[in-house]
């Protein structure tokens, strides 16, 4: 029996695939370019909007004779046993294969933002929570512990991370992101595609580019986004994550900026992507992206015509079906209307992973592993590890945290005894069991009522949930202010219930019009506080609250960034002192809720300035938090005189950190750039290097960061990134308003243009410092 050569894994996979696509018909070609959504409602009831009208009527059995390029959400459609849903899906790759001429199997893709995206999946804090660990390390092994869920289960790629930056905290997607600083949110995301990638899961990175930047933070609003903030603030994340993690595939975003939808985008697609960057990966389709542009940006008159405008921009795959990619895209390229060089130019980057994954070769198998267990002790250890680190303490003015172990405590709100208050809407029970009522969540979830009670049994705790978390409804005020005079302490536990397009208050789609406490929260916080009672307030949410009403009125302030399965139990674990908090914020906290969308990446006219009456500096800025010990900074690098370096040259700046308390805890040493004079304005402040450390007491260690001067760049006014002769600071801080230590740079040379090979990354050192 003679081999064709695309099955031979001796010989180079271009020389594959080249082989392969000299074999196939512009049928087959066009088939691994698109992707079937199996048990997708068609009805107008599905998870989101246009999800009826977008998804296309199929004859499977005919349809796969073909090929087939992309199997979507085969778990994360319904509730599914995972051990029977791998089963599942792996005979519908036999039929896949044995259907086809060339026996080439479906990537199946899933969505893994907060875990794998499955019934009975551990569900993890959300990406807002992994930037409040400011812990890379911790979010790598996160991430391969989900990669090795999803390839137990037969899954090839995960459509995560999202890389997006907050620009305005009121949109609903803002749980989904790291933070409001790229440089937070490119070393997080590219730890998770690092952890993913080395399970053998394709990383996605989404959304490409700028949806974060949507006007008004209205879901899929245009993109506002002038160059430079595009170049500098948008890009970065994308970048680190495919030059240093590997990630292989990346989404197009659903926005449009200046008029150019990213889906029909060739000079961001294909120009900076690929010929800049140097991807060679695939680039897929956020769901139904292709066919929107016809049917909501309205560049395009027909799916026939979406399909051209986005292979030429560099769209490989349409997710996640077949209506442009399918017949229309075959029809069109048959007419002459669509070259067909354009379908084998994706065609063979899509086989082209194919054969990176193994499918290519005669031995593959889709059998899955001899057990699927999605939610292990493993899993769930880790998911209370990276939940206690999330944990932000926002304030304890006179220590009233830890509370006593034997003490009475009312816990009040909506979000307390709740177990999806610490899911974000990409978790199963939020984004699918709503459309299954009766199905159990598959994952225990103990809510933060219930891990307080065990995290102090001695302590008598009473409970009334005062409101719901969207309904005006005051009349549950009564039992809450009277459960609350009888306690030495309250417990109001608040915040957001995730969900999907309006259907929560935090998630995509859900929107906010500003930045108050939903519904009635605000108004039984107020009731609680005039008891006298000491309040201690806890947040569980997907964006910030303003918080400024209450300064100074409760007694601590805890902030958790839904923190997944074992998020009662990390809440619990700091308000009992039994875990020590060493979150901080990866967004600003507001002081008011309306009128002032802001991240802390302001140029001067950003700033509380004379010219108006609005105040937008934060209540709690970026990267605060407290601890229940303190630490002591010294010997910070800096001082009078600055040090000069070349335009190309480093500089290393260190500082002591000394834990002056009696317990254990950890510290997150920041490092931000000031540039005072630049050629076009710059951020006041922004991060450039961080270092979380852990230290016993009176422990102490030694922070080094290597600043080199690529760091500094910006894009200049001609569209080049530049490092710029002239004055720097590099401030040593805990956050981006609390500055430690000072050290003063020169840049002395000629103006420097830096290309793809700058540096992104500030390289920190840490030793014991005795």
């Amino acid at each position: 029996m003679t081999t064709a050569p695309w099955r031979d894994p001796a010989l180079p996979a271009t020389a594959r695939v080249d082989d392969l696509l000299s074999r196939m018909t512009l049928e087959e070609k066009s088939a691994q370019l698109y992707g079937v959504w199996v048990g997708a409602a068609t009805d107008g009831d599905g998870v989101a909007p246009h999800q009826h009208d977008m998804t296309v009527d199929y004859e499977w059995d005919e349809l796969i004779t073909r090929g087939l390029g992309q199997l979507t959400r085969s778990f994360g459609t319904a509730p599914v046993d995972p051990a029977l849903g791998a089963q599942a899906l792996a005979r519908a790759q036999r039929r896949i294969t044995e259907a086809g001429r060339f026996g080439i199997p479906a990537v199946a893709h899933e969505e893994c933002l907060a875990g794998f995206t499955a019934w009975q999946a551990t569900a993890y804090p959300v990406p807002l929570a992994w930037g409040a660990t400011w812990d890379p390390p911790l979010v790598e092994e996160m991430a391969r512990r989900i990669g090795d869920d999803l390839r137990s289960a037969g899954v090839h790629q995960g459509l995560a991370p999202v890389l997006d930056v907050v620009r305005d905290p009121r949109w609903g997607r803002v749980e989904e992101t790291i933070g409001e600083d790229p440089y937070l949110v490119g070393t997080v995301g590219t730890a998770y595609v690092r952890g993913l990638e080395s399970a053998g899961v394709i990383a996605t990175l989404k959304h490409f580019a700028g949806y974060a930047s949507s006007a008004g933070a209205r879901n899929l609003a245009p993109v506002r986004a002038g160059t430079r903030e595009f170049a500098d603030v948008t890009l970065p994340p994308f970048e680190m994550a495919l030059r240093e993690g590997g990630a292989r595939s990346v989404m197009a975003a659903y926005t449009e900026r200046d008029g150019v939808p990213a889906s029909a985008d060739p000079e961001l697609l294909t120009g900076l992507l690929r010929e800049e960057w140097g991807f060679t990966g695939t680039v897929v389709a956020d769901y139904f992206g292709i066919g929107f542009l016809q049917t909501l940006h309205r560049v395009a008159g027909t799916p026939a015509e979406a399909a051209h405008a986005a292979l030429e921009a560099g769209i490989d795959v349409e997710l996640p079906s077949l209506r442009c990619y399918g017949d229309p895209l075959v029809d069109a390229v048959r007419s002459g209307e669509v070259p067909e060089e354009l379908v084998d130019r994706a065609a063979r980057r899509v086989l082209l992973q194919k054969c990176e994954l193994g499918l290519l070769d005669e031995d593959w198998t889709p059998e899955p592993a001899a057990t699927v267990d999605l939610d292990s002790t493993g899993n769930r250890i880790l998911a209370r590890r990276l939940a206690e680190e999330s944990v932000v303490l926002l304030d304890n003015p006179d220590g009233l945290l830890p509370v006593a172990p034997d003490t009475r405590i009312a816990v009040i709100g909506p979000r307390a005894a709740d177990a999806l208050a610490v899911l974000g809407c990409y978790s199963f029970p939020s984004h699918v069991l709503t459309h299954h009522p009766g199905v159990p969540t598959g994952i225990e979830i103990p809510t933060v009522l219930d891990a307080l009670r065990t995290e102090l049994p001695d302590a008598k705790v009473t409970f009334a949930q005062g409101c719901d978390v969207t309904d005006p409804d005051t009349s549950g005020f009564q039992e809450a202010v009277a459960r609350t005079a009888e306690a030495d302490v309250c417990v109001a536990v608040l915040g957001d219930r995730a969900g999907l397009f309006g259907r929560g208050t935090s998630g995509e789609g859900c929107d906010a019009t500003d930045l108050a406490l939903p519904g009635a929260q605000g108004e039984l916080l107020d009731a609680l506080v005039a008891t006298g009672v000491p309040v201690v307030l806890v947040l569980l949410t997907g964006r910030p609250y303003a918080l400024g009403r209450w300064h100074g009125r409760l007694g601590a302030v805890v902030q958790a960034f839904f923190p997944g399965e074992e998020g009662g139990p990390a809440v619990a674990g700091v308000l009992s002192g039994r875990v020590n908090p060493s979150g901080r914020l990866p967004v600003s906290v507001p002081q008011v809720p309306g009128g002032q969308p802001w991240t802390y990446l302001q140029p001067p006219l950003g700033l509380a300035g004379e010219v108006s009456n609005l105040d937008p500096t934060p209540l709690y800025a970026f990267g605060h938090g407290r601890s229940y010990t303190t630490f002591a900074w010294e010997d910070g690098t800096g001082g009078a005189e600055p040090a000069e370096i070349g335009t190309d040259g480093t500089y290393d700046v260190s500082v002591t950190v000394r834990n002056t308390g009696d317990r254990e805890g950890a510290e997150v040493v920041q490092l931000y750039l000031h540039d005072p004079v630049a050629s076009v304005t710059r951020p006041d402040v922004r991060l450039i290097g961080y270092q979380r450390v852990a230290a016993a007491p009176g422990e102490a260690v030694r922070v080094t960061f290597r600043f080199h001067a690529d760091l500094s760049s910006f894009t200049d006014r001609s569209g080049r990134r530049v490092v710029e002769p002239g004055a720097l600071e590099l401030r040593l801080a805990a956050s981006s308003t609390d500055v430690r230590h000072t050290a003063h740079l020169t840049l002395t040379g000629p103006v420097r243009v830096l290309g793809t090979d700058r540096r992104l990354r500030c390289e920190t050192e840490v030793t014991d410092a005795g």
